[in-house]
């Protein structure tokens, strides 16, 4: 089942995609209220929803599907990494400590678009770029879970927006990401529950979903979600560990490889082929099973420089 939330005709609302319509749900019924439910419930629900009228697909703009309490955005994929070291980093390789567990930032909530929202370009940014991910979405509230535990709900496309040269720079005071990854994020264009992707589980207990990203209609990058280190569910139980997680926790898989995103390209080629996202760009990503979100990258807004510290002379007394 696909979840979506929308507006139209001046009003939010969520619903049932199915064809070229979305059935709604009842009045203030949130996608994120059926998370919590449970995904037996949510089938019900949906079950209803589906002898609604239809909403025209075509008259509505998609928002985010869910409103999360977190969101955690891990690099999962070593290909990925080798790649992107080398230019946001200092020097190549996969440091030993990659393999040892995997690692996650939290990122930014309130930034959430949708997902054929225009998209700026974060202030002072002239390295921006794309990652191409999918989200999971953490079915029930748990506190160190373990893998078999976790109970996933459901998945989206993430396209986790980055300036990269914001990001090099933070990450040499050895914080962040924090700016550099702060302006957007794409989740989209649905929620598609968890039971509608089984059949793409693979031996290993890997979803196999074909992954595709292209700019201005010429493809960049293209692999199988299959290729992440770890499953979504040892993922979560990480991210649950001596902790919690809550339904409707949003995690992405971090960026696929094989240019899943410009900077492993560049740190790959040794120049910046192809360039950097500029005004204009459009930006699609396609994840088999799930679906294609499309996002136009327009000017951001014009800000003074940020301002340097002041060395101070620490002085003890006043």
């Amino acid at each position: 089942m696909r979840l979506a939330t929308y507006e139209h005709a001046g009003s939010v609302g969520c619903g049932v995609v199915q064809g070229d319509g979305i059935h709604p749900f009842p009045d203030g019924t949130t996608v994120l209220d059926l998370v919590r439910s449970g995904l037996a419930a949510a089938l019900e629900v949906g079950e209803r929803a589906r002898q609604t009228p239809p909403v025209p697909l075509d008259t509505v703009r998609l928002l985010p599907p869910l409103d999360p309490p977190t969101v955690r955005d891990f690099v999962a994929f070593e290909e990925h990494v080798e790649g992107v070291v080398a230019s946001v980093g200092d020097g190549g390789g996969v440091v030993p400590q990659w393999y040892e567990a995997p690692t996650f930032y939290f990122t930014n909530p309130c930034a959430l678009v949708g997902a054929h929202d225009d998209v700026a370009v974060p202030p002072g940014s002239e390295l921006f770029d794309f990652e191409l991910e999918v989200a999971a979405v953490v079915g029930r509230d748990a506190a160190s879970p373990t893998p078999a535990e976790v109970q996933v709900f459901g998945y989206t496309v993430l396209n986790d927006w980055s300036a990269r040269d914001l990001q090099r720079r933070e990450m040499k005071v050895n914080l962040g990401p924090a700016k550099g990854k702060d302006s957007a994020t794409t989740l989209g264009p649905w929620l598609v529950t968890a039971d509608e992707l089984e059949p793409f589980r693979d031996a290993d207990g890997f979803l196999a979903l074909d992954m595709r990203v292209s700019v201005n209609g010429e493809q960049v990058g293209q692999d199988l979600l299959s290729n992440m280190g770890w499953p979504f569910e040892e993922l979560v139980a990480y991210a649950g560990r001596g902790t919690r997680v809550r339904a409707g926790d949003v995690l992405g898989s971090g960026t696929c490889g094989n240019g899943g995103c410009l900077a492993e390209l560049w740190g790959r080629r040794g120049e910046q082929n192809p360039p950097p996202l500029r005004p204009g760009d459009v930006v699609e990503m396609t994840v088999e099973g799930i679906g294609t979100i499309r996002n136009t990258v327009v000017a951001g807004v014009d800000l003074p420089p940020v301002a340097p510290a002041r060395p101070r002379p620490r002085r003890r007394v006043r």
